[in-house]
């Protein structure tokens, strides 16, 4: 049997990776700056990470949600505590694309309505209603295309007030940050605007930080830069540091009812456990505080560099727009200095490294671009 041909491969094999450093099947080592698509958050294979999950799984691996789990009380608490959302309720899923599922599902339980209100460059996943709010006609088939969507530009806060104000919406949803539609951040000002149309008009905001929530931003979600409190908010990615975990945070005025929303793998004792170790690392080891640190460094040396038309971000979630085409100067920087970056269409190199990227690292990372632009 053959994989079913979907995805564009390096052809390096990792087999072992440790903190920010991954090496190949042939012994090279490389510098990891996107940490699998910005999942890996407290390094690779780190060991109360790995020693927690060794711990579990000699225990009990798996049973459905059926039965009495604690360790799912103690995720909702430490999730509660770290992220300053204790009054909201926790819902376990495996994915970003499933947590997008569940968030407009229940959005559109809570307010009888079922369009949704999402911005231009999103990603919100793959799946049915998630893509259907994803700006890619490309991922969307005819059968998501039959969800009620509208797409407006992000910040642009007169044309949300403009569709509001004659139709009925289930839900707003915005990234944090937008990851793959290039680091683009909602302002501020937008932000608030979005709040206020949603409590005016009984709309649940839902803010997307799978990319950019846990710790990412130098907050522990990007949104709490303007001060804001959305209805749900959606996690995954960093949430299990590579173990399939998601979830959503839910405002305490939209209430459960058994059976509206269900999952069979979804808040397992391994994903539990994956994700409380990596809360329990984050605050060991401060890594909040080291991606604000790190990313305002790597950030003002970025700046500094004549070729590059932009930089934009917040904390270890950086975009580095370029005048011209990335992909030979991404290349460059894993072929020859060995070193991971992500993209973001055809100009755009994105960092998404572990949260435990140190400056020096950070350094190594702007002498190999720095040398590297020499030739372009």
């Amino acid at each position: 049997m053959k994989l079913f041909d979907v995805y564009s491969l390096f052809d390096i094999t990792p087999v072992q990776a440790k903190n920010c450093t991954i090496t190949d099947s042939e012994g090279t080592q490389y510098l990891d700056l996107y940490g699998g698509h910005a999942v890996i958050s407290i390094g690779h294979s780190h060991p109360h990470y790995v020693e927690m999950l060794q711990n579990q799984i000699q225990n009990i691996g798996f049973y459905s949600n059926s039965v009495q789990n604690p360790l799912q009380n103690e995720l909702a608490d430490k999730l509660g505590a770290i992220s300053g959302y204790d009054d909201f309720e926790l819902f376990l899923t495996n994915s970003g694309a499933e947590s997008v599922e569940n968030a407009l599902k229940l959005a559109s339980f809570h307010t009888g309505n079922s369009k949704v209100i999402s911005f231009d460059k999103s990603f919100h996943g793959r799946t049915s209603a998630a893509v259907a709010v994803t700006d890619n006609p490309n991922i969307i088939a005819p059968i998501n295309a039959q969800h009620q969507n509208v797409v407006l530009p992000l910040n642009d806060i007169e044309a949300v007030k403009e569709v509001v104000s004659s139709e009925s919406i289930a839900a707003i949803i915005v990234e944090g940050i937008q990851g793959i539609g290039g680091i683009r951040i909602p302002e501020t000002a937008f932000l608030e605007e979005l709040r206020n149309i949603c409590d005016q008009n009984n709309i649940v905001l839902i803010l997307d930080e799978i990319q950019s929530g846990f710790g990412r931003s130098g907050k522990f979600f990007a949104h709490q830069y303007s001060g804001i409190k959305p209805d749900i908010i959606t996690m995954a990615k960093g949430m299990g540091n590579g173990f399939p975990v998601g979830g959503i945070l839910i405002a305490p005025n939209i209430k459960a009812k058994k059976g509206m929303l269900g999952t069979t793998f979804g808040g397992n004792y391994l994903a539990c456990a994956a994700t409380i170790a990596v809360m329990d690392v984050m605050q060991q080891q401060d890594l909040i505080h080291n991606a604000k640190e790190v990313g305002d460094f790597l950030m003002e040396k970025l700046q500094n560099i004549d070729k590059i038309k932009e930089v934009r971000g917040e904390g270890l979630m950086i975009g580095i727009e370029m005048n011209q085409a990335i992909a030979p100067i991404r290349q460059e920087l894993l072929k020859k200095h060995h070193i991971f970056t992500g993209v973001s269409g055809q100009n755009i190199i994105r960092l998404l490294p572990p949260l435990t990227l140190t400056k020096e690292e950070a350094t190594l990372f702007i002498d190999k671009l720095i040398e590297t632009l020499e030739s372009y």
